[in-house]
């Protein structure tokens, strides 16, 4: 269930355009209790070379039945998003990243 939620955000927030995707798209891992969301774009270097740049990172704490919700700071450290609602879902969580109020996700 949690995985299908991710694919459809992730299918939802993608670039329509096959031909922008190429330039920069979105993608996501899932290990059963952590997914990282990442956007996916040619190296400025070499095109040739795929980046997988990190933007959100959502952690289940089965101990508590809750999620928790980081972003990437530009130093490249995870940071607990503040603040945090007390029905973290994973669906809620989703709906933070995507409204990106804060500008912690996609700037």
């Amino acid at each position: 269930m949690h995985e299908v939620l991710l694919k459809n955000f992730i299918e939802d927030i993608r670039p329509e355009d096959e031909e922008i995707r190429k330039e920069v798209d979105l993608g996501y891992s899932w290990d059963g209790q952590c997914a990282i969301l990442f956007e996916i774009r040619p190296a400025w270097n070499d095109s040739g070379k795929v980046l997988e740049l990190p933007f959100a990172k959502l952690q289940y704490v089965k101990s508590k039945s809750s999620w928790k919700l980081y972003w990437m700071r530009g130093s490249g450290k995870w940071e607990a998003y503040q603040p945090l609602p007390s029905d973290s879902n994973l669906e809620v969580l989703l709906e933070i990243i995507g409204k990106d109020e804060l500008g912690c996700f996609f700037g």
